[in-house]
């Protein structure tokens, strides 16, 4: 890992990706990232019907990198001619200074390749790293595939009538169920920590 937090890695399929902080100049790729989800992908990341243009606020709120409060991370494909794959942030939760929240954007062909386990590991160690001592995820009851995936890499999750939520307790890894999703978490865990701990 260089000093910018650029690293290349492989996937579990043996494809060869880049995984690096999203910067300004992503704002045409990361709008045409959020072009190409589908419409369900766009339900469940977003809880509400839109269309394939995302807002400049939104595109300025997920860009802004603050090591404090918020960071984005994407996961690219250098061989491809739109090389995005997928991407996750966490924010600081209000009030709350010892929680980040997380998200995940995952293009559809790309889902089930261990794309979103990486991206977790890495908001895991940089939330770790910026003082948080729990990580978040919130997904609808519908969002099955996402609520299993949390639960098999060791989140806790409540329902409050309308959402799941999942909590992570960042500094607890003995927590890890013995499940394939948790094994490859900890496996990337292991790997990623001396560079993004230092």
């Amino acid at each position: 890992m260089n000093g910018s937090g650029r690293f290349e890695t492989i996937l579990r399929d043996g494809t060869p990706i880049i995984v690096r902080p999203l910067v300004p100049d992503d704002r045409p790729a990361l709008a045409e990232a959020y072009r190409r989800l589908s419409p369900e992908a766009r339900y469940n990341r977003f809880w509400t019907h839109t269309g394939e243009v995302v807002g400049d606020n939104m595109l300025t709120r997920v860009l802004h990198q603050d090591p404090a409060t918020h960071v984005s991370w994407a996961v690219l494909d250098p061989t491809r001619e739109f090389s995005p794959m997928g991407g996750a942030s966490w924010w600081r939760t209000a009030g709350q200074p010892g929680e980040v929240e997380i998200s995940f954007i995952v293009l559809d062909d790309d889902q089930r390749r261990g794309i979103g386990t990486l991206l977790l590991a890495i908001l895991w160690l940089t939330a770790f790293r910026a003082g948080a001592e729990t990580m978040t995820g919130h997904v609808l009851t519908e969002n099955r595939q996402a609520a299993g995936w949390m639960r098999d890499c060791g989140a806790r999750g409540e329902w409050d009538g309308y959402k799941l939520s999942f909590r992570w307790d960042l500094d607890n890894l003995d927590a890890l169920p013995e499940t394939r999703a948790a094994a490859e978490l900890a496996g990337w865990l292991s790997r990623l920590a001396p560079g993004i701990l230092g």
